[in-house]
């Protein structure tokens, strides 16, 4: 076999190029660069923000959700790390098994009455900042089971994020968590109302609409009976 040596092309100006900023780093160190040049050099390889901004992009890019599962919307908060969505391009893999290692906790189920201090206890031990992910209709709004025993997670501790469907599929539990992370950021984006300009359509309750007169719905609002 031989072995041969020859230029690419553009390899001599790629060398030449790199001389050429070897030279402006050792004038700026000794500080004959102009001005005009300094800024440019500055412009192109330094970039400036607060400390606030750099803390919020680590943290939002770091989370460490609770190994902490509810009902069948854990099995599929359980697929996130899998190959398929690959959690860990965002930083989201390293679920811990302990309270006190974890910033995120991802309510994935129905959360019943007597299990609801349990779980705020869960959440109180985690870390600060923490924040919490209310997954499925069961704990955002009791889903199929509406009746005494169920509660909605933001009735006992509050809640960041709410992932509807029953169960919703994991890219949708990724997009919450992914609005969690622009939220984290100061990146959230704006909501509806601002995105349609769809300010003053506002449902205004009327004098027919007071409470004690409910035309429309079956019960009153907190009455269970014969739910």
């Amino acid at each position: 076999m031989e072995v041969t040596r020859a230029k690419l092309n553009g390899a001599a100006a790629d060398s030449s190029d790199f001389r050429i900023r070897q030279l402006r780093a050792r004038d700026m160190l000794r500080g004959d660069i102009p001005d005009e040049e300094l800024e440019q050099y500055v412009e192109e390889r330094v970039l400036t923000t607060t400390l606030d901004k750099a803390v919020a992009w680590a943290r939002g890019n770091s989370l460490f959700p609770a190994t902490f599962g509810l009902a069948c919307c854990a099995i599929e908060m359980m697929s996130l790390p899998g190959a398929r969505l690959d959690i860990a391009r965002f930083g989201f893999e390293a679920f811990r098994a302990s309270p006190r290692q974890a910033d995120l906790l991802i309510l994935s189920g129905r959360v019943s009455i007597k299990m609801a201090p349990v779980v705020r206890r869960i959440y109180d031990q985690m870390l600060e900042p923490r924040w919490a992910i209310a997954m499925g209709a069961c704990c955002s709004s009791m889903g199929v089971f509406n009746n005494y025993a169920i509660v909605p997670a933001d009735k006992f501790m509050p809640i960041d994020v709410h992932v509807p469907g029953c169960p919703p599929r994991p890219e949708a539990l990724m997009h919450g968590i992914l609005k969690l992370r622009d939220r984290i950021q100061g990146n959230a984006p704006a909501g509806w109302r601002e995105r349609y300009d769809a300010h003053g359509t506002e449902e205004v309750l009327g004098e027919a609409d007071l409470p004690g007169v409910n035309a429309v719905n079956v019960f009153q609002s907190g009455e269970t009976q014969r739910a």
